[in-house]
């Protein structure tokens, strides 16, 4: 039999939406786990408490470094002079990156990467329910809290596969690769490239070649699933040497009736519970992986009929009879785009309010700003929302009103910089016949979506 050794990892900057999954699921392997950050807000304080692995002070304590552990793992929101990681550097420790650690905790197993600019979190949440619906276990690392799933990193000693969903972004302060370059995938996905991370990869190209990289890391004689109708993933994918095989995918046929969207299959129609174009081809590729870990297609079909999305990915809010409101995480231009566009399709006689916060540190730079031409098109009402004190947080240069009308290319669009104006705008309409879409990864300058929920 196999003896299995538990570990001592201590985690720098424990607090991390990532991070602190893969806290809880090396605990919950029974590894013994500590960890400190400065500052950790919910849902990872109340997560990491409930184990019993919350820091009891928050800070940095290099005395909690020491030559009885096993590993250090780093996350990115910790800096290269943090005193905890000299220390750990200084005693020689084997210090690793989030991907860094997962890799090694499945170099032995077959690795699925799920890679993209979008579609990640969805396709490998389709994969999970699907696995999770013939109660076939695998180990996992998804971005998103998934129905009927505890956590969001799974790691086991048994377990033969691996679903990681491929990050682009960097890997820790000190180890500047993307994180979907460490996995060296058995089964790789790319899903779409739309520029993304402009703070790491200031053009295109380089941007771009980190994909080229992705494919050149799979292992020899892998495989990647790739999107067909993405003419940057078509020419990434087919232009790689890597010898392993190539499996294109593409949105299958469907169509819309009441609000209800019908999958074409080999056994006839069949309703499901998500829509959008761009969910559709991401359940393409979802299920070309499934068969590749062994599910056939009619048994795919049959589970993922009841697959009703990933946690903040077109989640329903409120409902009722003629009216639907919907919030979503979407905030890169192509996301915008998909989602404005799946919703006016799904309901096409229903007037659409479109509600876009600018966020992110791509989404506020004036250089960035032209990507989002035409991503609101599709909405009755175009509304954009940015706080121009997050402009000044990430030091950028200040952005104006007329700024955002010009690079949406819309002088219909709304724009609100005041919190309360914004709100007073969305509490002053009537919900009749009408869809409402929130996209954003931030609350609007603190909207409480309960008490928006009771308008309809």
């Amino acid at each position: 039999y196999l003896l299995i050794l538990l570990m001592n990892i201590h985690f720098i900057a424990i607090g991390g939406a990532a991070m602190h999954n893969l806290a809880l699921a090396l605990h919950l392997k029974g590894d013994n786990v500590t960890g400190s950050d400065d500052v950790i807000f919910d849902p990872s304080k109340t997560r990491l408490e409930a184990r019993g692995i919350l820091p009891e002070v928050f800070g940095w304590f290099p005395e909690k470094i020491t030559n009885n552990l096993d590993a250090v793992v780093v996350g990115m929101h910790a800096k290269a002079d943090n005193k905890e990681l000299l220390k750990a550097q200084r005693l020689g420790l084997k210090i690793y990156s989030y991907p860094e650690f997962l890799y090694e905790q499945s170099k032995f197993k077959t690795r699925v990467v799920i890679g993209g600019s979008h579609g990640k979190t969805t396709i490998t949440s389709m994969i999970l329910h699907v696995l999770h619906y013939f109660d076939k276990e695998a180990d996992y690392m998804v971005g998103a809290q998934l129905e009927g799933f505890d956590v969001m990193v799974k790691l086991t000693d048994e377990n033969d596969f691996i679903i990681l969903e491929g990050d682009e972004y960097l890997s820790s302060p000190i180890d500047r690769r993307p994180k979907f370059h460490l996995y060296q995938p058995n089964i790789a996905l790319l899903s779409g490239i739309a520029w993304d991370h402009i703070n790491v990869f200031p053009t295109w190209d380089l941007y771009v070649e980190q994909f080229k990289i992705f494919i050149d890391s799979i292992v020899k004689g892998g495989s990647v699933t790739y999107n067909i109708e993405d003419a940057e993933v078509k020419k990434v994918v087919e232009s790689s040497e890597n010898t392993i095989r190539k499996f294109p995918y593409q949105t299958p046929d469907y169509t819309v009736e009441n609000g209800i969207t019908i999958l074409e299959t080999d056994e006839g129609p069949m309703p499901i519970e998500i829509f959008g174009k761009h969910n559709l081809n991401n359940l393409a590729g979802a299920k070309w992986i499934c068969q590749q870990i062994g599910i056939d297609e009619n048994d795919f079909y049959e589970a993922i009929s009841s697959f009703q999305g990933a946690s903040k990915r077109l989640e329903k809010i409120a409902e009722t009879d003629n009216a639907i409101a919907y919030k979503d995480f979407a905030h890169s231009p192509s996301k915008v785009l998909a989602t404005t566009n799946a919703l006016k399709n799904q309901f096409p006689d229903r007037k659409l309010i479109a509600c876009l916060e600018l966020h992110t540190y791509s989404s506020l730079n004036p250089e960035f700003l032209n990507q989002y031409r035409g991503t609101l098109d599709a909405a009755d009402h175009g509304v954009v929302f940015y706080s121009p004190h997050a402009v000044e947080i990430k030091k950028l240069q200040a952005i104006s009103q007329q700024q955002i009308k010009d690079a949406f290319q819309s002088d219909d669009l709304v724009v609100y910089t005041n919190p309360p104006e914004f709100k007073d705008f969305l509490f002053s309409q009537k919900f009749n016949n009408t869809s409402l879409l929130l996209m954003s990864s931030g609350n609007y300058g603190g909207l409480n979506f309960d008490e928006l929920k009771q308008l309809f």
